[in-house]
């Protein structure tokens, strides 16, 4: 382990390395790299002020995509209501028909049973005079 730290070590030692040895110097007035400073501030700012804005949209994307998602929950809510409601109003309308024809049958029957009776006196008193 120790030759391989120590051939690792004189290949680096040994690589030709290359410096930065010419520097281009730029002066400005002191004026100027205020502004210069002040633009290059604000430029960042405005980076962070772009990408907490991107977020601000992709959050209220998920919002409205969240309330039409609701919005469109409730609409078939109230379309299945719709839907029970006018089903409930139709039996009622059924059962009130059917109670209507029950009681005119019943009424019907009544009015037989009367006639019944009615004619079952009538022939027992015809057949008491008619007998004597």
């Amino acid at each position: 382990m120790k030759k391989l730290t120590l051939l690792i070590l004189l290949v680096i030692v040994s690589l030709k390395s290359f410096s930065q040895i010419d520097t281009t110097r730029v002066s400005l007035e002191e004026q100027i790299a205020r502004l210069v400073i002040k633009d290059l501030i604000e430029g960042d700012g405005a980076k962070k002020e772009l990408s907490i804005t991107l977020e601000k949209v992709s959050l209220l994307n998920q919002k409205i995509v969240l309330k039409d998602s609701i919005i469109n929950t409730n609409t078939q809510q109230i379309s299945n209501y719709n839907s029970i409601v006018s089903q409930k109003d139709s039996q009622v309308i059924m059962f009130q028909n059917l109670s209507d024809e029950l009681q005119n049958d019943l009424r019907k029957q009544k009015l037989k049973n009367k006639m019944t009776i009615t004619t079952s006196i009538i022939v027992v008193v015809l057949m008491l005079l008619t007998g004597n």
